[in-house]
């Protein structure tokens, strides 16, 4: 519709963070998957080139000192702080996602006693995280009990130790309310970890505000590090002495170079590092987050939402009715910064997967969950709203083909 390819050329017109998307390296595909893997900022391969060339090159070792090598982690931690609402000195980044739950968790559990036998897990979580979970309830001692975020609250009590919660929901784009399930946590006597993995680069999160205690998250959604670029660790300043990581290592070593037999943690964040920091894609995140200077992740959070508004506006008046179900929440408290849509099975009709399918080979790229979910993630600083317009049209095209 005309009026739609209007209205959305008003809203680009009007958009505040639009001279953002000349930071990536994108073409004219509409890229609605950076909630799976953000887009190429855009300087970033002339800087590893010269961390290759230069750094390991010519630096050699020397650049663990003379190129700030070692103290990466929390460089780039103090980068990502602001992005989720906490001050320097509480993040650490390095390992995997699901390495730093396995740390986060079991600390959580240590740090609540050995009265405290049972773990919360999101039953509805991303599969690692359970997966995870079950290892540190095993690890532990403890009994793991699955339950959604809505039934925490009533599931608390004096036999829990600690509850693993995603604050949005991989699969609907649900966002889940963050202070209020902290502060239920906390009030129980329990501690919480929350995976920021689909919300951090997307919102505000506000770890000190809503005195979170442990948190985690990747980098290579939202925040655009690359594929498989390092996660973080989030430790509240107050619970940094009592972090008891499963996995100390000699880069959390108070004396790293004394090589000495018995283990020390280092004060602060660093204790939550374990081995040697992967350089090169650390450094390809650090470089990444520059796209971030002079970005308030609050004005992020408002173009989200005129985003995912929009492309529900934009479905409902392009695809055939019937067709597809929103699974992702109206109620902006409740949305993330993806759209789910169920895409209803139909005898002698392609299902899902083959629509999504066709839509790549459109030039409109999303995702796919098994059984019957097209997922789209809405990246702000360069997703636009004749993205938006054009993406809901192609596939009201590919479902009125398929009818």
């Amino acid at each position: 519709m005309s009026e739609l390819r209007s209205r959305a050329d008003e809203l680009d017109a009007a958009d505040a963070l639009a001279t953002l998307r000349g930071r990536f390296a994108l073409d004219d595909t509409v890229y609605l998957d950076g909630n799976s893997l953000g887009a190429l900022p855009a300087h970033v391969p002339a800087r590893i080139a010269d961390v290759v060339s230069r750094e390991w090159g010519e630096l050699r070792i020397r650049s663990w000192e003379e190129s700030g090598w070692w103290t990466a982690p929390e460089r780039i931690g103090d980068r990502i702080a602001p992005l989720v609402g906490a001050a320097p000195g509480q993040i650490v980044v390095g390992d995997s996602t699901s390495v730093n739950v396995f740390k986060a968790l079991v600390a959580a559990v240590r740090m609540a006693g050995e009265d405290r036998d049972e773990i919360l897990v999101d039953a509805t979580t991303f599969p690692t995280d359970g997966y995870i979970a079950a290892s540190a309830a095993r690890m532990t001692g403890r009994t793991l009990r699955p339950v959604t975020p809505a039934e925490v609250p009533s599931a608390l009590g004096g036999r829990t130790a600690a509850v693993l919660l995603n604050h949005v929901d991989y699969r609907t784009g649900e966002l889940h309310d963050l202070p209020a399930l902290t502060a239920a946590v906390r009030a129980a006597g329990a501690q919480v970890v929350w995976d920021l993995c689909h919300s951090a680069g997307a919102l505000p999160v506000g770890l000190d505000e809503h005195g979170v205690g442990l948190a985690v998250g990747c980098t290579y959604k939202y925040l655009n590090g690359g594929p498989g670029s390092p996660a973080y660790l989030y430790v509240r300043r107050d619970l940094q002495d009592r972090f008891d990581s499963p996995l100390p290592g000699w880069n959390s070593h108070a004396e790293p170079f004394g090589m000495r037999p018995e283990y020390a943690p280092a004060p602060g964040a660093p204790r939550g590092r374990v081995g040697t920091p992967d350089i090169l894609s650390m450094l390809a995140l650090e470089a990444a987050l520059d796209v971030w200077d002079g970005v308030r992740i609050e004005a992020v959070r408002e173009k989200s939402l005129a985003l995912t508004d929009f492309f529900l506006r934009c479905v409902d008046a392009y695809v055939p009715g019937g067709r597809v179900e929103s699974l992702t929440p109206s109620a902006h408290a409740e949305r993330g910064s993806q759209v789910a849509l169920r895409c209803a099975p139909a005898e002698g009709v392609p299902d899902a997967a083959e629509v999504m399918r066709r839509l790549i080979a459109r030039g409109v790229v999303g995702d796919f969950r098994r059984p019957d979910v097209l997922r789209f993630g809405f990246t702000p600083l360069y997703v636009g709203f004749a993205d938006v317009e054009r993406a809901a049209r192609v596939l009201g095209e590919v479902l009125r083909e398929t009818a």
